[in-house]
């Protein structure tokens, strides 16, 4: 097969594919949120823009000038649907910009001018050659608008998600958001293909230039796919995250439920017994306010909470636990997790949910330490235990 061929291909199977995904998607339990609504519709529209381009290379559109022509820019929603889900899905569409009420009815603007220009041009008697150059350049200059749109709503989302963090504590608490933050930097990949596209179309004099678009569209058909794979799983391990949180009724906002400041100097002991008992009330607080399964919990957080210096508090817990702080905070993140993992009610939910929210900060970390102190990955530890149960029910 020629490149034309496997690239008509790659538009079809990809289209259709976008499709299954966007029945499978609004059809799950988590599809309906609203920022996976918008996820969903970003979707939609990338795999309606392959469909057409399809359409139109296979000449499925031949019946004139006005149906020959004629295409709806989908890609002119792709950003601002990006937009809706993210302000959504970082609880800020209260605060945000409307997008929406000014780019649907640009869309319905953009999409009625074209069908006014080619209905004008569908009775010329100009030669094919020469309507192929004037619709090419026509939509040139459309698509270079749809690109200053876009870029604009683009670089506006990148600076909500780099710049604005303080107003989405709550998601945060939850979701790292190295994923949003990958997207985006891939996204900056796909915006330098389309320009570089462009540039072609116009150096080419509108003709044959076609091939010019294939890296553009495979890549961000590509793209836009994972972010909806990942869009859903990273909202079932958020929902998971919080039930499993709302359910062992833990506080992890900084707050501190039992008074434990100032912990007192028992100087009648002997050096020893007193870093025990310094190390037994650091560890009550800890345990108390569960504070081990916050991620980025340091010597540095301690000493704020205790008023002991972290060089003091790094010495109290090598002399007593004989460990470092940081293998000390994981033992009890490890404990934590084996008991979810073998909790019935968290049976259906992913490892991932169950590693963050017993403390660690990534999935890759959480099976690493979890080998570290119990031998077995959690996966491993899991099938272990359920088969020892079922063993003793039979």
């Amino acid at each position: 097969m020629d490149t034309p061929t496997i690239f008509n291909l790659f538009l079809l199977v990809s289209a259709i594919h976008g499709f299954a995904f966007s029945i499978i998607l609004f059809c799950s339990k988590n599809g309906r949120e609203k920022s996976m609504i918008y996820l969903n519709l970003l979707i939609l529209a990338i795999s309606l823009n392959n469909i057409q381009s399809w359409a139109l290379e296979k000449h499925l559109f031949q019946h004139k000038f006005f149906l020959d022509y004629l295409q709806i820019p989908w890609h002119f929603l792709a950003m601002p649907f990006l937009y809706m889900f993210l302000v959504n899905y970082l609880n800020l569409a209260e605060k945000s910009i409307k997008i929406l009420k000014f780019i649907l009815p640009i869309f319905v603007v953009i999409v009625v001018t074209q069908i006014s220009f080619v209905y004008n041009y569908s009775d010329s008697p100009s030669s094919k050659e020469n309507l192929d150059f004037i619709y090419e350049r026509y939509t040139s200059f459309e698509e270079m608008f749809s690109l200053i749109v876009s870029l604009s709503i683009f670089i506006y989302s990148f600076y909500i998600l780099y710049k604005k963090e303080k107003l989405f504590p709550k998601i945060l608490s939850y979701d790292n958001l190295k994923w949003i933050h990958t997207f985006f930097k891939l996204t900056s990949v796909g915006y330098t293909l389309w320009i570089l596209a462009l540039v072609i179309k116009v150096k080419m004099n509108f003709t044959g230039f076609l091939i010019s678009y294939y890296p553009l569209r495979i890549y961000t058909t590509i793209l836009i796919y994972w972010l909806g794979y990942q869009g859903l799983r990273q909202i079932r391990i958020l929902k998971e995250r919080k039930q499993i949180r709302k359910s062992l009724q833990i506080n992890l906002n900084g707050e501190i439920d039992v008074e434990t400041k100032n912990l007192s100097k028992r100087e009648a002991f002997s050096e020893t017994n007193k870093y025990k008992e310094q190390f037994n009330e650091i560890d009550d607080f800890i345990k108390e306010n569960k504070k081990y399964l916050l991620t980025k919990y340091t010597l540095q957080n301690l000493s704020e909470d205790t008023n002991l210096s972290s060089s003091t508090l790094s010495l109290i817990v090598n002399q007593v636990y004989g460990k470092s702080f940081t293998d000390y905070l994981n033992e009890m993140r490890v404990e934590q997790a084996k008991a979810l993992l073998l909790d019935p009610e968290y049976s259906s939910y992913t490892i991932t949910s169950i590693g963050l929210e017993s403390g660690f900060n990534s999935k890759s970390t959480f099976y690493t330490v979890f080998k570290k102190h119990s031998g077995n990955t959690p996966v491993e530890f899991k099938n272990t235990h359920t088969q020892i149960t079922s063993n003793k029910l039979q």
